[in-house]
């Protein structure tokens, strides 16, 4: 079986929920505590074992480029005022991985951004959505590649959630389960709560065979002229093996405002320079 060495990240849209800050800063690049959103995705996918990361961009998109480059501007001038010690923290990510770069010229939907790294791909992959920010001992990608190892088919992330909020996710319908695996027989793009199939949806994570970019071609347009993911992945489920996996960890919705609050708080409240700042606020 074919290891999984690549991660691509899908950073060429908009932000429009954090307007008007992402008029000019990528939604990416967006910070959690001291770190942008990407960092932790990436770090995620390094973790886990891959070294080779595809961005696929857009315009105004240079910032997230710049950011896993060496910036020698800033390096001089912290090795001046003595503090080489930083150099090292702002490199340590540039420096233990590939960055492969493609633009998405026209945003037109998840899919239409994965199918954009067909060039650089041969194998199964990775699919990180950097707005899902998933705290958990293990990383998720790499519970994620032992279920892969496993039961050699593709996999993607599901965690339980609230009846209220079963339509604003892709809900998977199970064909079996064991354990935590569930194998997928169709996926239903924000379901109306009374007819789902589940209470089971996908979050920001894949593990996906190189079949999926034949899918994607296969994959007609929806109504805003996008090409979805969801609509490729049933696609694939209708001939080969794919399972949903019920990930060990706590994911935060920094796409949205409430999301992007709640994982502020917690992030401080865990980090021993802030967690009394962040009491005292709360309590006030």
């Amino acid at each position: 079986m074919k290891p999984i060495t690549k991660a691509v990240f899908p950073v060429g849209g908009f932000g429009t929920r954090f307007l008007p800050a992402t008029k000019s800063v990528p939604k990416e690049m967006l910070t959690l505590i001291d770190k942008p959103l990407i960092h932790y995705g990436v770090e995620e996918a390094i973790k886990s074992g891959i070294d080779k990361m595809i961005l696929i961009t857009g315009r105004g998109k240079r910032a997230v480029a710049d950011y896993f480059d060496h910036s020698y501007e800033l390096e001089s001038l912290l090795r001046f005022k003595g503090k080489e010690n930083l150099i090292a923290d702002s490199n340590r990510l540039s420096d233990r991985a590939t960055y492969i770069y493609i633009r998405q010229k026209n945003p037109l939907g998840l899919g239409h951004a994965i199918l954009r790294a067909e060039p650089v791909i041969e194998e199964p992959f990775a699919v990180v959505l950097t707005d899902d920010i998933i705290d958990s001992a293990i990383p998720v990608l790499k519970q994620m590649m032992d279920v892969y190892n496993k039961t050699g088919g593709s996999v993607v992330a599901i965690m339980k959630v609230d009846k209220t909020d079963i339509s604003k996710y892709g809900i998977i319908e199970a064909e079996s389960q064991d354990g935590t695996i569930y194998k997928i027989k169709r996926l239903v793009e924000k379901p109306d709560p009374e007819n789902a199939p589940s209470d089971l949806a996908v979050v920001g994570r894949y593990i996906l065979s190189e079949s999926i970019f034949g899918y994607l071609k296969q994959t007609n347009p929806d109504k805003g002229d996008e090409i979805q993911l969801t609509d490729a992945i049933n696609l694939m489920a209708q001939n080969e093996p794919v399972y949903g996996f019920k990930f060990s960890g706590k994911r935060y919705d920094c796409g949205s405002k409430p999301g992007m609050l709640e994982a502020t708080i917690d992030f401080a409240l865990k980090d021993d320079a802030l967690k009394d700042t962040v009491k005292r606020c709360i309590n006030r």
